[in-house]
């Protein structure tokens, strides 16, 4: 067994609990936390087979819930507001210094997240409309 394998494991097994745990911290705040746990998973069980029997029911919530933020004009506008509104409160935090954790790394990681919940807005809107539309 050579020393790529067991390296891999590790780092896979890194990036996939890191992704199941930023998911989770954004199953409260704004963001695509489902979408995110998901992915983490399916990381997870390509190493982990146990892992396996998770990804089904995630994945149909996630899908799920990525169809609803996109099934009204109303609901894409508040995606998009809440994108916005994270963006600009990472650009206040990273400038204003008299904030609370103030700084670029609270507004780089502020930016960070409405750039990911832009794209998977996109991803989701694009996924629905082709089905709607094949």
């Amino acid at each position: 067994m050579g020393v790529g394998k067991p390296v891999r494991r590790v780092l896979i097994a890194g990036a996939g609990g890191v992704l199941v745990a930023v998911g989770v911290v954004l199953l409260v705040l704004p963001g695509p936390g489902l979408l995110l746990v998901l992915a983490g998973l399916l990381l997870l069980a390509a190493e982990f087979p146990a892992l396996e029997r998770y990804v089904d029911p995630v994945r149909t919530r996630a899908m799920k819930a990525a169809e609803d933020s996109v099934a009204s004009p109303l609901r894409i506008a508040g995606s998009v507001l809440a994108g916005l509104a994270l963006l600009a409160a990472g650009v206040v935090w990273g400038t204003v210094r008299w904030l609370p954790l103030s700084g670029w790394s609270t507004g780089t990681s502020l930016i960070l997240s409405s750039v990911i919940l832009f794209a998977l807005l996109i991803w989701s809107y694009r996924r629905v409309h082709a089905r709607r539309n094949p």
